[in-house]
């Protein structure tokens, strides 16, 4: 048996994914099966993966697509390993990663489930490193850390495959940050261990979300403030964070007045949430209004 299983899911990604898998099956560790989920591509992305000839990798088929958390969800199912890891189509990994995660996992307490490192996250030119210095604590029990944002990315994980038959696996009906809730939930149970060294490089589009990303966000967001109150209303500023930025998103995509229930819900959950309260007052003046006060608000931001 392989002692890490790693799950590439992807969708018509072809030119891609050669990279991808290239950077899997050249680590300086190699005791691992590469299982590439193929969430119903229409492309020649069979062909790539059988181009490798290599017994290290399994490939799988979706007959229909069903999106990313569903394709990582068969990897999990079909791994072997007693780890588990993922690689995005799109991105690299560093030489060293899975080896300097297993060194980790070897030295570390029973009560860690997750390793992670450091990643380079690129759009267009910009270069940045994450997770950011100011994000603390990054390792041990972090659930905390995790519930007011997401500083693990996907492909920078190796998790114990027994995290997901505690925990669960990635949760399907979410139209985004089906990762981010994940980790929420694995933290609830096990301890994480952070290298700090960018050993996977992540590439992104530059520029914000958009409309259908955006909308996307904000529904995902009520999601997890729905499954995790428990936890968020602990810190009344977090729960109003939630509240505030769930708000603006949809105050953005012309559902305003849903939008300005939120942003009037974050200001009593914590009143001194100025921003929030203006926000609900440029929303009665409607979305024209309300998308030309952001914007003149951005410009002076970039200004100074």
């Amino acid at each position: 048996m392989p002692e890490v299983s790693v799950v590439i899911p992807t969708y018509n990604r072809a030119e891609l994914l050669k990279r991808a898998i290239r950077t899997v099956l050249n680590q300086t560790y190699q005791d691992f099966e590469l299982i590439v989920v193929d969430d119903g591509s229409t492309d020649n992305t069979e062909e790539v993966v059988r181009s490798f000839n290599d017994n290290k990798v399994i490939y799988i088929k979706h007959e229909r697509n069903r999106g990313a958390p569903a394709a990582r969800n068969t990897g999990i199912r079909a791994a072997r390993g007693e780890y588990v890891a993922f690689q995005d189509s799109d991105d690299e990994w560093l030489p060293e990663k899975l080896e300097k995660q297993i060194e980790v996992f070897k030295t570390a307490s029973l009560e860690v489930g997750v390793v992670y490192t450091g990643f380079w996250r690129i759009e267009g030119d910009k270069r940045t490193f994450v997770p950011s210095s100011d994000i603390t604590p990054k390792e041990d029990a972090i659930h905390d850390a995790l519930l007011k944002s997401n500083f693990i990315g996907i492909p920078n994980t190796l998790v114990k495959k027994e995290c997901f038959e505690k925990a669960g696996m990635f949760d399907e009906k979410l139209p985004m940050l089906e990762d981010w809730e994940l980790w929420i939930r694995i933290s609830k149970y096990y301890c994480f261990k952070y290298i700090d060294e960018a050993l996977v490089i992540s590439y992104h589009n530059p520029g914000s979300l958009n409309k259908p990303d955006s909308l996307r966000k904000a529904r995902a967001l009520e999601l997890m403030v729905e499954r995790h109150f428990a936890d968020i209303k602990r810190n009344r500023r977090l729960l109003a964070d939630y509240y505030h930025v769930i708000g603006h998103l949809l105050c953005l995509n012309g559902q305003v007045a849903q939008g300005r229930g939120y942003l009037e819900k974050a200001v009593m959950t914590y009143p001194i949430d100025v921003n929030a309260f203006l926000l609900a007052l440029i929303s009665l003046f409607g979305q024209r209004s309300y998308n030309k006060a952001i914007q003149g608000y951005s410009r002076i931001i970039r200004c100074c």
